[in-house]
This record gives C-alpha cells, structure tokens and sequence, in this order.
C-alpha cells in the first residue's frame, strides 16, 4: 500500500481517535508552524483563551513576541497578548495540536523539518489556501491530518503586531478519514469556538475547500498585479468582466475535479469578498509588496495545470499566473 493509500484509511488503525479527543478537551498543547499573519491570529485568538500555544515563527517576530506579547489589532479589541514563540522547530515536540500555516509552496519541506520532532498521534490541521496541502501532508507523514477552510482577513502591520480586518471564521472536515475520527473534528471546532473563532465541521470539506479556492483564483492575483484592495478592484469595470472570466475557467476545472459549483453560487460568493473584506489586500499582494514568493503557483497555476489534465483552455489564469510569476522575478532581480 502506498504512503497516499495509507493516510486514506487515516486513523483506521495506526491512531486511537478516541484517545486523541481526551487530549484535545484536556487542556491542549498547540503549536502554529509557519505563524505568518493567518496563524498568529489563530494562534493569538487561542492563546487569548487560555490555551498553551507556541508559535514558530520568523527571528524578527520571535523577538517582539517574547518581549511584549503577540499584538492582536482586532477589529472588536485590541490587546498584547502572552504566548511562547520560537524560531527553534524542535519546541514542536510536545504540541499535541499543530496548526500549519506555512505557503503551499513550502508545505512538504515544513512537514519533513518537523516530522522527527512531533508526537506519532498529533493532529495537523492546515489553515493554508489551495485545495491539495492537507492531501501533500498526507502523503510526506503518518499523523492524522485533516483541512480547514479559512475566512480571514488579516496582515503583519509589524513585528510581533497582527491586524485584523475582516472576518475570522474556519470550517474543517474529515476529507476522506474513517468516521470514527467525527468526535476529534468536533473537539477541535468546539476548541476555536471556545476562543472566539467561528468553527463548523463541514460535511463536505472539498467542496467548502473549492468554493474558497474559487475567491483566491479570481482575486488574489488581480490584488497583487495591482498592489490594491478588494473594494478598489470592483470599481473597475474591466477588473469586473476579467473576475467573470476567471471564474468562467474555474468552474470548468472545478467540475472535473468532481465539485460542482453553479455560476449563480460563484457569482454570489464573489460579490461578497469585497463587502466583508473592502480594505484587504490579497496574501500574494502582500507577498510582493515584501519581495517575497507568493502563492500563485497553487492558485492560478493549479487551475492552468488542471486545464492542461483536462484540455480545457485557462486564458485568463494563464495570464494572471505569468503575470504575478513576473512580477515575482522583478522583484528577485532587484532585491
């Protein structure tokens, strides 16, 4: 049986599903891999709370972290929040809990640094955009791991200061695992609710993973291209008809990857992004504006590689996608 095949009877028979929901209502240990903006604001929501959370972040926000506390700007508060953070991967050995949050594009390496650290039954939730980390998870390491869809607007406005701007709410599922694993998820989203954080467990997690995935095709890239917030986008015109097309091609691949999405549902769900999140700035234009790699290979660039598997011609995501990849090579240039 092949290491994919094995994470898909996850918890069949190498995990104690029913062990792993003790630890999780008793008192949890977590650790957020990769706390980047997204998993600083998780991790500080649960911190908040009361629960023992470790950060493993970049050198700059360690040291504020450590000094002052992790900075939650929330929309409804605003509050230095105490929590442990490090740049040290082996501190992940006692998490009980592990958020990954690192870009997709660092997804397996993240996993294989950290694989000889964790426990053998610790759960990893992955709170990262695309639709296949939690799959590539699987498939580099043993332990039950489940995907969360994530709806947040957030940014560093400095080191060890995460501001929030829009929303912050999650959905996980089982994605695939044996049915005995439904109490663990339930125990998690108990968790984030328990610490403000909005959490429901999807019966459907794909779909929910795609329809979000949907937002990240048709905004992220034109956000950065642009250097431009959500609400700016829309007053074009232009920028209007060009979200339609993308979403046009989306559909398509979606379809063939076995979820369907109508266009009144996508045209829904666009409309909302820039009415509950005006002043945000996709991640990939964040990750420009700071010269560093973005996401967009497993954005734009899934949608054009599954058109390819497919022979389904992506125009638009193909011309977003070289975009963002030339902006990034400007910015590697002149760095």
């Amino acid at each position: 049986m092949s290491k994919i095949d094995s994470a898909r009877r996850l918890g069949s028979r190498l995990f104690n599903s029913n062990g792993m929901v003790n630890i999780l209502r008793d008192n949890p240990t977590i650790a957020v891999l990769g706390a980047g903006a997204v998993g600083c604001y998780f991790g500080g929501m649960l911190a908040r709370a009361g629960n023992a959370v470790t950060l493993i972040a970049r050198a700059n926000h360690v040291a504020a972290i450590n000094k002052n506390g992790l900075y939650l700007d929330c929309l409804s508060f605003k509050e230095h929040v105490r929590l442990n953070a490090t740049t040290d991967v082996s501190e992940i050995s006692g998490a009980d809990l592990i958020l990954c949050c690192v870009k997709s594009s660092d997804t397996e390496d993240a996993i294989r640094l950290i694989a000889p650290h964790i426990k053998k039954d610790a759960v990893i939730l992955s709170l990262q955009n695309g639709v296949d980390n939690y799959e590539r998870i699987r498939a580099t390491i043993s332990n039950p791991t489940f995907p969360s869809v994530v709806y947040v607007a957030t940014r560093m406005a400095g080191d060890g200061h995460v501001e929030h701007v829009g929303r912050g709410e999650l959905a996980i599922g089982a994605a695939g695992a044996p049915s005995d694993w439904a109490d663990t998820l339930n125990t998690i989203a108990a968790l984030f609710s328990a610490s403000s954080v909005p959490c429901a467990v999807s019966p459907d997690v794909k779909r929910a993973l795609w329809t979000k995935f949907l937002v990240n095709c048709a905004y992220n890239g034109i956000s950065a291209i642009g250097a431009i917030d959500y609400g700016q986008m829309v007053e074009t015109a232009e920028v209007k008809k060009l979200i339609d097309a993308l979403t046009a091609e989306f559909l398509l691949i979606a379809k063939k990857e076995g979820v369907d999405i109508s266009a009144e549902e996508a045209m829904e769900v666009n409309a909302q992004i820039p009415i509950t999140m005006p002043r945000q700035k996709s991640s990939t234009a964040q990750d420009l504006m700071r010269s560093k790699q973005s996401e967009i290979d497993y954005l734009n660039g899934l949608i054009v590689r599954k058109g390819i598997e497919h022979n389904i011609p992506t125009p638009a995501n193909q011309a977003i996608h070289a975009l963002v990849k030339m902006l990034e090579r400007k910015n590697f240039l002149t760095s």
